[in-house]
């Protein structure tokens, strides 16, 4: 098929970042500057240049940078990020004939006959022909530049022609950096080649790259054994939190409870009147999603509490889980949006054999599929009006994934600054398409990823591109419906390393307290991950201030995460060899900042080995003698070359973080 215009020569390829050949936006953090890569190239000796077309996606007009060549055709340039929100980018290039011509005539130049010199019998070049051609190239510029440029252009061309009409001897180069920088600023686009489509970039603001997340369920935290915990009594919490070095404090869903088949302790089917039943069945004749559980407080006392979480550094998420009870409004209001079963009744949540009476499951191929949708985007404006920016959705798996793409990006448009965590214990590739559908922040495997090869293979993984073009993880070592064997027969060793894990391999991670740092680690029933006595059924009273509590511990690692950039991201995170498979160790580098973290991952044993370091990744000369501290407890040590060794007893502390003091004196490989 022969093409509308066929003399543009220019081929672009390869154009990275892209996520799914484009369907979906890559992701970046504001402030950051982003690097696009491609193949560009053409026919023939001719040379080519391009740019790269970048703007907000509320800007009319294309800002550019120039490609730099890398190598073999790949070409490179990079743009700064300076708003949140959707971004495009796309590629622009063509044959560049003044810097083929410009190539050609140094080498005119330099082949050209000298009288007197060492090549007096090179054949003659015609300098005076290329001089005209370079001449001619030059008056094209100066009707493309403007102004002064364009007159200095015409003039330069002149001077060309003046030069080719003198007949010299020998010719020296009549061009200046300065022409050819002019030259370059008004190229020649009449065959331009632009990339064939526009690539989207999302800009999330540095939380969702760097967060430090605490769970608690607001009932829980009365004082009084004798009743039910207030918003007040979270408001009189906070700085306990803050201190603990947490800015996100994390609520399970605080609305009205239904009472129809509420759940009693342990899951029980059967409860009693006293019974509080599991947030997670909401709705009651009270309202539903847009409403608050009465014995929390009132709408005004969730405000304060919001208010008095931002005063303390911390923001306030909300758990989103679109399911409801029996008692709904929604149940009655529109019996469309659940599944009808042929009795006439409403299907209940079941897993079989397990059945939850208690929760109605929202029916996504609902004929009224509009109004549902609609519905649920509106919980999430309702929340953000009342000052809430981040939110962690409940098993959005198990929801339609084109209502999350469409839903995230009604709130985006006008709230580009809200962060959603998807809580997607699920498939890869179902967890990899939420993740590229929007949500800011995702649940991981690492609760389920133990052994020393496990973690690396699940981490070389997810900080690497292509898959930190779109997914953030967010790392927990337990959850209200995780409590994993590793806890449950590690004991306090097992917590500490967990926790240690969680905060340096990850840049986001979160805990479930005060059960984490209390050691909580009674499961249900045998080969269950369940809690006995969860807290998802009934009201727990925790004694905060117990001396076994992991809260010291848990505040310095914060306090160190807070204090070293290099823990702040992941993409620099690199593993380094030990001879010793229960001990783990990589680290990560931001500039001058580097952080090597060695971790026991036997709970039960004190583990020894030979750290072979990767010296070039931590910017450490061969056969040099260096300096580092261990940041958990302020020892300094003299390591020396690449082979250092480590003990770490699981019972004293399973873990080092060591900064390295010295600043580097080879370059350190830039973060992908």
């Amino acid at each position: 098929m022969k093409p509308i215009e066929g003399r543009k020569r220019v081929v672009i390829e390869e154009v990275e970042p892209q996520v799914d050949c484009g369907r979906y936006p890559a992701k970046r953090i504001l402030g950051d500057t982003v690097t696009v890569t491609a193949a560009v190239f053409g026919d023939g000796h001719d040379h080519v240049s391009g740019r790269l077309l970048y703007r907000h996606s509320s800007e009319a007009d294309w800002r550019s940078a120039p490609l730099s060549p890398l190598t073999n055709d790949l070409w490179s340039a990079s743009f700064t990020v300076d708003a949140l929100g959707d971004w495009l980018y796309t590629l622009e290039a063509w044959v560049d004939h003044f810097d083929t011509w410009s190539a050609d005539l140094q080498k005119r130049l330099e082949a050209q006959p000298v009288p007197g010199g060492t090549n007096p019998a090179a054949a003659p070049q015609d300098i005076p022909l290329a001089l005209r051609s370079g001449a001619l190239l030059l008056e094209h510029a100066a009707k493309r530049a403007e102004g002064a440029d364009s007159k200095h252009l015409a003039d330069e061309a002149a001077r060309l022609l003046k030069l080719a009409k003198a007949k010299s001897d020998v010719y020296e180069n009549p061009l200046t950096d300065e022409i050819v920088a002019l030259v370059a600023r008004y190229p020649d686009l009449g065959f331009a080649t632009r990339y064939a489509r526009e690539f989207h970039l999302w800009v999330d603001r540095e939380r969702a790259r760097y967060s430090t997340w605490y769970e608690l369920f607001p009932r829980s935290t009365s004082p009084d054994p004798t009743r039910h915990g207030t918003f007040a009594d979270v408001i009189a919490l906070l700085p306990d939190v803050a201190a603990m070095g947490f800015d996100v404090l994390y609520m399970p869903p605080i609305h009205p409870i239904g009472k129809a088949f509420r759940k009693g302790p342990n899951n029980s089917v059967t409860s009693t009147e006293n019974d509080p039943g599991s947030p997670w069945a909401i709705g009651a004749k009270e309202g539903g999603h847009k409403a608050i559980h009465a014995p929390l407080g009132t709408l005004r006392d969730f405000d304060a509490l919001v208010a008095a979480t931002r005063e303390h550094g911390m923001e306030v998420a909300l758990d989103i889980a679109f399911q409801c009870s029996p008692d709904h409004p929604w149940v009655a209001e529109h019996p469309d949006w659940f599944n009808i079963r042929p009795d006439g009744s409403i299907q209940y949540a079941e897993n079989p054999p397990k059945k939850y009476q208690d929760i109605y499951p929202l029916n996504f191929e609902s004929p009224d599929w509009r109004g549902l949708w609609e519905a649920l985007r509106d919980v999430f404006t309702y929340w953000i009006k009342r000052d809430v920016k981040i939110f962690r959705v409940d098993n959005p798996h198990t929801k339609a994934i084109p209502f999350w793409e469409w839903c995230i990006g009604e709130v985006h448009k006008k709230y580009p600054d809200v962060i959603f965590l998807a809580e997607a214990f699920t498939r890869p590739h179902v967890m990899y398409s939420l993740a590229k559908a929007g949500f800011s922040q995702s649940y991981t495997y690492f609760t389920w990823r133990n052994t020393k090869d496990e973690l690396q293979q699940y981490f070389e993984e997810i900080t690497k591109p292509p898959v930190t073009d779109f997914f953030h993880p967010n790392l927990w070592p337990n959850t209200p419906d995780i409590l994993h064997a590793t806890l449950q027969n590690g004991g306090r060793p097992a917590f500490m390393q967990r926790l240690i894990l969680a905060a340096t391999l990850g840049a986001n991670y979160g805990m479930y307290g005060p059960a984490f740092e209390l050691c909580e680690n009674v499961p249900a029933k045998p080969s269950s991950e369940e809690y006995l006595n969860s807290e998802k059924y009934e009201i727990r009273h925790w004694n905060r201030s117990a001396n076994n509590s992991l809260a010291p511990l848990v505040t310095l690692v914060n306090q160190i995460r807070r204090n070293n950039p290099a823990l702040h991201s992941d993409g620099s995170l690199h593993f380094h060899h030990v001879d010793n498979s229960n001990i783990i160790a990589y680290s990560k580098s931001s500039g001058d900042n580097r952080i090597l973290v060695a971790v026991n991952l036997d709970p039960t044993q004190e583990q020894a080995g030979w750290i072979d370091l990767d010296l070039k990744q931590l910017a450490v000369p061969h056969n040099e003698t260096f300096e580092i501290e261990d940041l958990l407890t302020g020892t300094r040590y003299q390591w020396h070359d690449r082979s250092n060794y480590v003990a770490l007893r699981p019972d004293v502390m399973p873990a080092h973080i060591f900064r390295l003091l010295r600043k580097p004196t080879v370059e350190i490989p830039p973060t992908p």
